[in-house]
Order: C-alpha cells, then sequence, then structure tokens
C-alpha cells in the first residue's frame, strides 16, 4: 500500500537506544511468534488472529504493557490489539503474556499510524485507548503529539459506530490540547459533557507511576468520547 502524506508525517516517537534485559528478550523470543504481526508481512486481521470473538481493542502506545496485560487478562472475551514502538516494552509484555497463559493478545512492534493506515480496516475498532502517551513538553517539540487533528480523524474513520476513544494523561496542558482537538473532531461525543474530564473508570488499570504520582498530589486527566 502507498504511503499517505499523514504516514510520511514527523512521527511522534523517537527510538532510543537501550537493551533489553533478559527476561524481556525471552518474552520477544518466545512470544512474538505467536503473539506477534509485523507490517512487512501482516496477516493479521480481527476475526483470524484471535479464538474470541468479542469487542475488538487497540491500545496505542502501551509502554510496559502494565496495563495492557492486566486489562486483557480481566476481560478474556475481548480483543485486544497492542502496538508499540519500544523493543523492551513488546519484550516485557509477551513475557507477561505467556507467563499468564493470556490467549486475547496481539502485538505490532510498529508505528501506530502505519498501522491504522495499513491494517486496520474501516468502521472495525470497539474501543481505542492511548493512555499517557509521550507529551513532549517543550514548545518546539509539541508538534510531535500524537494526538493531533489529522491522526484523530484517521482514528475516528477506524472506529466502529459508538465505538469508544480513550485518552489519559499526567500533563494539563496536554490534556487540554487533547479536549481541544476532540472537541473539534465530527462524529465524537464527550460522554462527561461539553469540555468535561471524566473521572477514571475502573475498566483502566491504574499504574504504579499513577499512583506514585496521586501521592506527590499530580493530577491525571481522562477524556472519554464516543463515536456518534
Amino acid at each position: 500500500m502507498q504511503k499517505s502524506e499523514f504516514s510520511r508525517r514527523i512521527k511522534s516517537f523517537v527510538i532510543r537506544s537501550g537493551r533489553m534485559t533478559e527476561n524481556q528478550q525471552k518474552g520477544w523470543t518466545d512470544g512474538f511468534l505467536k503473539h506477534g504481526f509485523s507490517l512487512a508481512d501482516s496477516q493479521f486481521n480481527w476475526d483470524d488472529s484471535y479464538i474470541v470473538r468479542g469487542p475488538r481493542v487497540l491500545e496505542i502506545g502501551f509502554g510496559m504493557g502494565d496495563s495492557l496485560v492486566t486489562m486483557a487478562e480481566q476481560n478474556p472475551d475481548q480483543r485486544f490489539l497492542g502496538v508499540e514502538v519500544h523493543a523492551p516494552g513488546v519484550g516485557k509484555l509477551l513475557s507477561e503474556v505467556e507467563r499468564r497463559g493470556i490467549a486475547n493478545v496481539k502485538v505490532f512492534a510498529e508505528d501506530a499510524v502505519r498501522v491504522l493506515e495499513e491494517v486496520i480496516p474501516v468502521e472495525s475498532i470497539d474501543l481505542l485507548h492511548i493512555f499517557f502517551p509521550d507529551p513532549w513538553h517543550k514548545k518546539r517539540h509539541q508538534k510531535r503529539r500524537i494526538v493531533q487533528r489529522d491522526f484523530v480523524d484517521l482514528a475516528v474513520k477506524k472506529m466502529a459506530p459508538g465505538a469508544t476513544l480513550h485518552l489519559a494523561t499526567d500533563w494539563e496542558p496536554y490534556a487540554q490540547h487533547m479536549m481541544e482537538v476532540l472537541t473539534k473532531t465530527v462524529g465524537l461525543e464527550n460522554t462527561a459533557g461539553s469540555r468535561q474530564f471524566a473521572p477514571r473508570p475502573a475498566s483502566r488499570p491504574e499504574t504504579k507511576f499513577e499512583r506514585r504520582g496521586h501521592r506527590l498530589g499530580h493530577g491525571v486527566w481522562d477524556l472519554i468520547f464516543i463515536k456518534s
């Protein structure tokens, strides 16, 4: 498939060098053949890649995979697809998937925009999660933020009618930016009311970093929108 102008954009991530731990490497080696897909030879589809037929959940930028593996274990009927570019995080997730015997998780170690463009069918996502994406604090770097108008338009195109878009961040200026983008996106409705942030739902696991932030007085902002 030919790349769009959007896929040739400034990337929202930088691949950082770093060695995987022995456990992460083992997770990658043992788990990727069973649970992983690549853009180069992707055979992924929502129906044939899973043994369950429940809601289709995409998490973009799952980090070390703590939330994703918890949600997948708690919801074995749902189909989870995680996308993450950093190999140690993918290795850690796959290690936990293997250790816990979780069968409803698949992964791409790829650019999420390309996965959306080239792999995910139109109107096929039931829940889309983006939890704690890089806020790119410095003003000159903010163009790298993944939550931009073009990206959200692409995401909404891939969401089924009635699907949920759930974002979370612990950086208030980014939360306000997210709110502005989502509020102006045609076809999205804020479940908490106009320009209101939502309380953290029980469905989003609280991370250890989030708990530490709460102890230090830091805030977390959840945005939950529905595609009409």
